[in-house]
């Protein structure tokens, strides 16, 4: 399963109105070219984006149906790509104080030739594509959000490492802030006072033997 994750300058419901436009669709992910229509009742589960893969004139016609939509927290496709396959596809957005979030994508084969492939190089190509795809959603997300209050937008970053510089990747894919991570503090701050207290016997001994 490839993941990625990126820090946005916007709240989450800025995310989930990118996400519940299906309009949108094919500005931010990676191969979708054009929008041919979209069921009224999307995004509640079962509704279907009807958009075209490929690059014109070689296009191919395929749905994407929504699973799952929590906003603004949690939205999971079942996206179609045939021949290629079919992917599931997991958003996820958490607040990270004030005018930050971070978002999460995690995208699998799940049906067709696609599951073939071997998981690591899957994952490398998926991984790939998806850093441009949080990068075009960074652009869409932040843009719609008035950029007076939050700063600079992270969208003109093209390196991932960039727009997570200030964060700690822990085994869950969750991001904690710098700020968190204390007890290595207190271990340093416990290890400058041992050495001088461990000091003053020899200053003790040196008088001594004057």
């Amino acid at each position: 399963m490839s993941r990625n994750v990126r820090v946005l300058k916007c709240e989450p419901a800025d995310v989930f109105a990118v996400l519940a436009n299906g309009w949108l669709y094919p500005s931010w992910v990676v191969g979708a070219s054009r929008m041919r229509d979209v069921d009224e009742s999307w995004p509640s589960p079962g509704a279907r984006l009807h958009h075209s893969f490929g690059v014109w004139p070689a296009l191919i016609d395929d749905t994407t149906v929504s699973e799952e939509w929590d906003p603004p927290y949690l939205s999971v496709v079942r996206a179609r790509g045939w021949p290629v396959g079919e992917a599931r596809v997991t958003l996820e957005v958490k607040s990270r104080g004030v005018g930050e979030c971070v978002v999460r994508i995690q995208e699998e084969a799940v049906s067709g030739p696609a599951t073939l492939v071997p998981a690591p190089l899957m994952d490398l190509m998926l991984h790939w594509r998806n850093t441009e795809t949080l990068h075009r959603l960074a652009y869409l997300a932040e843009g719609m959000t008035p950029r007076t209050s939050l700063g600079p937008s992270t969208a003109e970053r093209e390196s991932p490492s960039e727009v997570i510089e200030d964060a700690v990747v822990v085994e869950d894919a969750e991001i904690v802030p710098d700020a968190e991570v204390v007890p290595d503090a207190d271990v340093a701050q416990e290890a400058d006072v041992v050495p001088d207290a461990e000091a003053a016997p020899d200053a003790d001994r040196v008088h001594e033997e004057r």
